[in-house]
């Protein structure tokens, strides 16, 4: 799986906003507590307000907070909300693309790298971000990487 930089970008700054007591963080705020560049951050909350995962304030007092509480929003629905589905295979859902010959089965495989996917970053919240408190089926794969393929 390859994560570009703007999801990167994405998650870094909602995790902030997750972490923030309640009032609204500008932009630079994020900007500045993450070292993300401004002018795209900017865009990247804009994206994420129009999926509805931010809402945003102008003015002195003005800012971004999550639209819904932390717990409600997992990592793939901020992913989504900036570049797409989570596993593609040349902009086809994997149960869309169809092999011949030896690669039949590289459909199955795609299909199972989805659901992979979505089982980690579906079961995992900004609030687990924001806290450092993830899920213990995260942390026991992350601590031992090697262990689901015994």
């Amino acid at each position: 799986m390859r994560l570009s930089a703007r999801v990167d970008y994405a998650l870094r700054a909602a995790a902030e906003l997750a972490a923030a007591s309640g009032g609204p963080v500008t932009a630079e705020q994020l900007a500045r507590a993450q070292a993300i560049p401004g002018k795209f951050l900017e865009n990247i909350l804009t994206q994420l307000r129009r999926a509805g995962l931010v809402r945003s304030q102008r003015g002195p007092v003005g800012g971004y907070w999550l639209a819904r509480p932390a717990p409600e929003i997992s990592l793939a629905d901020i992913i989504r909300a900036v570049d797409g589905p989570l596993a593609n295979v040349r902009g086809e859902r994997p149960e869309d693309v169809d092999y011949d010959g030896a690669a039949r089965s590289l459909q199955q495989v795609w299909i199972a790298l989805r659901a992979s996917e979505r089982s980690i970053l579906e079961s995992v919240t900004l609030e687990h971000l924001a806290t450092g408190k993830l899920p213990e089926s995260v942390r026991s794969l992350a601590e031992n990487p090697d262990a689901w393929a015994s």
